[in-house]
């Protein structure tokens, strides 16, 4: 088995300032969102004449923290921000899966990049959108399950 020197992939990633100026380098990077969370809304499914079909939904995902002066476990108050992503799926077999399986409540784990567009609304002004470009979704529930 053949493997290459460390050195060898260190200069995949990696430009030196003197191979700048001889020659074009082209470097690898990376674009990559790892997602847990819950499904906020019910997946629909979208297509614009003459491009491909797209499952989008959105993906509720929460942070918590301890404020106050103590940082005991039961001291101080839990505090809990939630972000909200736009998830669109592209990929064929996974897009369909996605519009059928995935439901409201629904806890999943999603990989994918991240995606800056914009977009003309209907009052024609301009705006940003972030998205989530699926590539992976697993499925980690059915739904939150309601306590009797």
């Amino acid at each position: 088995m053949f493997r290459r020197p460390v050195l060898q992939v260190f200069h995949q990633f990696v430009r030196r300032e003197s191979e700048v100026a001889t020659s074009l380098v082209l470097e690898r990077s990376l674009n990559r969102v790892q997602l847990l969370g819950r499904v906020g809304q019910d997946p629909v499914m979208r297509q614009v004449e003459g491009k491909n079909p797209v499952t989008i939904f959105s993906l509720a995902t929460n942070e918590m923290w301890r404020s106050g002066e103590s940082e005991a476990y039961q001291m101080g108050d839990v505090s809990q921000k939630t972000t909200w992503h736009r998830i669109s799926v592209f990929r064929p077999g996974l897009r369909d899966v996605a519009y059928q399986y995935v439901k409201k409540g629904s806890r999943i784990y999603v990989e994918g990049k991240v995606d800056y567009g914009e977009y003309t609304d209907k009052n024609n002004v301009r705006r940003q959108a972030t998205t989530i470009i699926a590539d992976n979704i697993i499925f980690l529930s059915d739904q939150t399950k309601e306590k009797a």
